[in-house]
């Protein structure tokens, strides 16, 4: 019996077959989720063919230090926005051996939405070398936090599932 919801395991199961034959590699930039997504992909036997690594960025330290996402960017925008985002994806597969990456940055809850950025926000962003970079702003509702997280695993499966298609 699997940990994670069939629907979930099932995208994951596709990625790692589909990247694995096209010789495709994943890193993830994590930070609402902290390593779900990593961990859904590598639930998947063979997975060690097609994922490389996974960041999990739940500081703004984290995001700069680990991944590259810009000071100024956080001070302008925060860390729950589209272009930090686009940022953690880009640095992600900057700063590994990918060439796909996907990352999430958002407001799980109970706490810490506010009227701007409420519980249930999330910035997905999805990138691929040679390629633009696809975001996607989730507002999932302020529906539990172990909702939310989910409701963004299958967002982010989705979104590689995209981003990886030729």
């Amino acid at each position: 019996m699997s940990f994670w919801p069939e629907d979930i395991e099932d995208a994951a199961r596709r990625i790692v077959t589909d990247f694995a034959d096209r010789k495709l590699l994943i890193a993830t930039a994590e930070s609402c989720t902290a390593g779900l997504i990593a961990g859904v992909i590598t639930e998947i036997a063979g997975s060690s063919a097609v994922f490389d690594r996974g960041f999990v960025t739940y500081s703004n330290e984290a995001k700069r230090e680990m991944i590259g996402v810009a000071n100024a960017t956080l001070k302008a925008h925060g860390a729950v926005s589209r272009p930090t985002a686009l940022e953690m994806a880009e640095g992600a597969i900057g700063n590994s051996a990918a060439n796909i990456s996907v990352a999430v940055t958002g407001i799980a809850g109970p706490g810490g939405g506010s009227e701007e950025k409420p519980v249930g926000l999330v910035h997905l962003a999805a990138a691929r070398t040679g390629r633009a970079t696809l975001h996607r702003e989730m507002r999932y509702g302020d529906i539990g936090r172990n909702a939310v997280r989910l409701a963004t695993v299958r967002t982010a499966l989705d979104m590689l599932i995209e981003v990886g298609r030729d």
